[in-house]
């Protein structure tokens, strides 16, 4: 379980990717998100689905470990498609499953519902499979840097956040430790009434809590230890500067917008 999601996890590299200024890389990825409901003919799809695919390769991360990483987003890909031919009624119904008309207009629309999803999962993962969350702290306080003059707790929420993210791996890696051990006590996930299913979770959950909350309190006291009292003050020991390669990337991911409105309907 611990490597069936890649949310989270860095992996070291010396990838272009990599070097970019993580700044760079947040605006990039947030400006991916909002842009990619824009795209509405196949031709913007594909292009879209190019741009994330050539950059995950880019990353020089193996296709095996990213593709296993995304398997428990399938299910709920395959979900999403699904649920779109069972509830959508447009355009013409194209043939029948079990006496069930499936429409055009809900092939096209689970499609593209379910691909916007795929997109939006795989390039932000490679944000934290290409920066380290030390790296993300600094680049979320330095974007919001401006909001510091109306008092706002900047570097707490980008700390926050980091942590956040770091800590999504060693919970998987709790949990697999946990399953195993309830599962040699006897306990079964898998099989029986759904009824039967949940209570078997409640002793999977409770410890899970329990060592989460251990593990947050042993990380405040270390913090406490090393003299942690916020961001006042503090220096950095990389500071971020952006350079010529990062010029480049948003140029590249400006063209790419600029073809998207252009293969647009």
């Amino acid at each position: 379980m611990s490597n069936s999601i890649i949310i989270g996890q860095y992996v070291p590299g010396d990838s272009w990717i990599h070097r970019l200024d993580p700044r760079i890389k947040i605006v990039i990825i947030f400006c991916f998100v909002v842009f990619v409901f824009f795209a509405n003919t196949a031709l913007s799809y594909g292009w879209l689905t190019l741009f994330a695919i050539a950059t995950a390769a880019s990353t020089k991360i193996k296709a095996r470990f990213i593709a296993k990483g995304l398997t428990p987003v399938w299910f709920l890909i395959i979900f999403t498609f699904v649920l779109h031919l069972i509830v959508t009624r447009e355009g013409t119904v194209l043939f029948e499953v079990f006496t069930f008309p499936i429409y055009s207009g809900a092939l096209i629309q689970g499609f593209s519902i379910s691909l916007r999803f795929f997109l939006l999962i795989l390039v932000t993962s490679l944000l934290t499979l290409t920066t380290t969350p030390i790296e993300i702290t600094d680049a979320i306080e330095s974007l919001l840097h401006p909001l510091k003059k109306i008092k706002f707790p900047v570097h707490e929420l980008a700390l926050m956040m980091s942590i956040s993210l770091r800590f999504i791996p060693t919970l998987m890696q709790e949990t697999e430790k946990i399953s195993k051990a309830q599962a040699s006590r006897g306990v079964d996930f898998k099989t029986g009434p759904l009824k039967d299913r949940i209570q078997a979770v409640v002793p999977l959950l409770v410890p899970l809590f329990v060592s989460a909350f251990k593990r947050a309190e042993d990380l405040a006291m270390a913090m406490e230890a090393r003299g942690y009292r916020g961001g006042e003050g503090r220096s950095k020991l990389r500071e971020l500067v952006i350079r010529k390669q990062d010029i480049i990337a948003l140029g590249l991911f400006a063209f790419v917008i600029v073809v998207l409105f252009l293969l647009r309907s």
